[in-house]
C-alpha cells in the first residue's frame, strides 16, 4: 500500500492531483479568511472580539501548521510541475500553445505565486507578530494609512484574482470534474471565485485608508 502511495505520489498525475486537492483546500481557507476579514466593516468590537476568539481557540496553532504544511506542498508540488513541463514541451509547441486557449493567468501563474508568496510573508509579520497595542483593529487600520502598504495589499490581490482564474478551474478538471456540458460552467464559476476573493480582500485596505472617519 505505501509503495502504490508513492508511486502514485511521485507519478505526473499524482503531482497534478496533489497541486489540485492542495489548491482546492487553500480556496476553501481564502472564503473563511475573508468571512473573518469582513467583521472590519461591522466595527472594532465585532473585530477585536473575532480576533481574539481565534487566537484562543486551542485548536488554532495545528490548525496553522496544517495549512502551512498544504501551502508549502502547493508550492513545491506546483513548481515541480512547472519544470516538468517546459522541460517535456518543445519550443514550437509552447509557441503555438501561447496563441491557442492560454489565458493570462495560466501564463502568469508563476509569477503570481511568487508575489504571493512575498505577500504572505509581509502579511504575516505585519498582523500576526506585529503590535497589536490597543488591538488587532487598530493595527489593521493604522497598518493600512501606509499609501505603500495598501497599493502593495491591492497588487497582490490582484495577483490572487489571476492566480485563482486559472488554478480554480484547472483544479477541478485535474480532480476529473470535466464535461463538455460543465466545462463551461467551470470555467465561469472559477472566474466568478476569482474575482470575489480578489475584490473582496483588496476592498478592506482601501476602504481602511480612505475611509473619512479617521482612526478610533
Amino acid at each position: 500500500m505505501n509503495e502504490l502511495i508513492r508511486r502514485i505520489l511521485f507519478s505526473s498525475i499524482g503531482k497534478k492531483i496533489l497541486v489540485g486537492v492542495t489548491g482546492v483546500l487553500l480556496c476553501g481557507f481564502l472564503i473563511s479568511h475573508l468571512a473573518g476579514n469582513l467583521f472590519l466593516l461591522v466595527g472594532e468590537e465585532a473585530f477585536n472580539h473575532y480576533a481574539e476568539t481565534l487566537a484562543h481557540n486551542p485548536f488554532i496553532l495545528p490548525a496553522e501548521l496544517a495549512l502551512l504544511a498544504v501551502f508549502l506542498a502547493h508550492i513545491a508540488v506546483a513548481a515541480v510541475v512547472s519544470i516538468q513541463n517546459k522541460a517535456a514541451r518543445p519550443v514550437a509547441y509552447e509557441v503555438q500553445r501561447s496563441k491557442g486557449g492560454s489565458t493570462v493567468g495560466s501564463r502568469t501563474m508563476v509569477y503570481s505565486g511568487v508575489l504571493l508568496f512575498v505577500f504572505l510573508v509581509v502579511h504575516i509579520k505585519t498582523f500576526k507578530y506585529g503590535d497589536v497595542g490597543p488591538g488587532l483593529y487598530h493595527l489593521v487600520l493604522t497598518s493600512f494609512q501606509n499609501p505603500f502598504y495598501t497599493a502593495f495589499y491591492v497588487l497582490a490581490m490582484a495577483a490572487a484574482g489571476l492566480h485563482l482564474s486559472h488554478g480554480a478551474q484547472s483544479a477541478f478538471q485535474t480532480l476529473g470534474i470535466n464535461h463538455p456540458r460543465y466545462t463551461p460552467l467551470i470555467k465561469a464559476a472559477g472566474w466568478v471565485f476569482a474575482a470575489g476573493i480578489s475584490l473582496g480582500f483588496a476592498s478592506l485596505p482601501l476602504w481602511a485608508y480612505f475611509r473619512t472617519g479617521g482612526l478610533p
